[in-house]
């Protein structure tokens, strides 16, 4: 069985690039990406996806218009969030997946895909450096303002809060003294891009169940987690010599002091 994905992004793509990279190199497996829905007509996700032969669908995002209330705001985005579910069934898609998109979802959409939509949040700790307006650089700023030691990635089920939904998959990098905010960032996203795969094969291959209003996560029986471990080695070695391609060593990227 294959399990069909729908992403949802806003700008360049880089986790869809990500998500993509792992299919193609056979370590995420038994999923197909049957479409991407981009809110941003200049968002660069889409020609990633033309470019693999992955339909396209343009829906306007409500995050950049003006509204005179909160009531026509959130109509507007129960409307657009209709179309994204309209658009996902005419393709099957099983799992939505959010990829760097900027627009919080209505209910109408979580109610419709109840456990079945992914996001990937840039903060390990989604408690105080998650929620309303904390995306992007806010994020890594307050993160770095706050005086943190480590900060991460958290990959959760989205549901009616903002950021703090079932967590299904977190990983953590270390902040070092006098890092910027835009250095985080760098460290943040390349984990990112190993992280968000991995969280989705988790879900593909059921290793996440409800368990007394609790959400339990298996990454050990059986070996999985050695198994992917394996498999994403060769990832590893590709968004190294990626990151080389801007002249960037990923080394120094995920430990200046090395």
């Amino acid at each position: 069985m294959v399990l069909r994905l729908g992403i949802l992004a806003s700008g360049r793509g880089t986790d869809f690039q990500a998500i993509l990279d792992h299919i193609r190199m056979k370590i995420l497996v038994s999923v197909e990406v049957k479409l991407v829905i981009y809110n941003n007509k200049d968002a660069y996700v889409r020609e990633r996806a033309e470019k693999v032969g992955i339909k396209t669908k343009f829906i306007q995002g409500i995050v950049d218009q003006k509204f005179d209330s909160k009531e026509l705001r959130e109509k507007a985005r129960v409307e657009f969030d209709k179309k994204v579910v309209e658009s996902c069934k005419n393709e099957d898609v099983e799992l939505i997946v959010c990829a760097g998109f900027n627009q919080i979802l209505s209910e109408y959409l979580v109610e419709h895909y109840a456990n079945r939509i992914l996001n990937i949040h840039p903060a390990y700790d989604v408690v105080n450096y998650g929620g309303y307006g904390m995306v992007g650089m806010k994020v890594h700023n307050a993160v770095i303002n706050a005086g943190e030691k480590v900060s991460g990635c958290t990959v959760h089920y989205i549901d009616s809060t903002v950021d703090l939904g079932p967590i299904l998959l977190q990983a953590q990098v270390p902040i070092y003294d006098g890092d910027t905010a835009e250095a985080l960032a760098e460290r943040v996203l390349v984990i990112e891009h190993r992280t968000y795969p991995k969280a989705i094969q988790l879900h593909v291959d059921n290793r996440a169940k409800i368990e007394n209003n609790k959400l339990v996560v298996d990454k050990t029986s059986d070996g999985w987690e050695k198994k992917w471990n394996d498999r994403q080695i060769e990832y590893f070695l590709y968004q190294r010599d990626e990151w080389r391609k801007e002249n960037k060593e990923l080394s120094r990227i995920l430990n200046p002091n090395a």
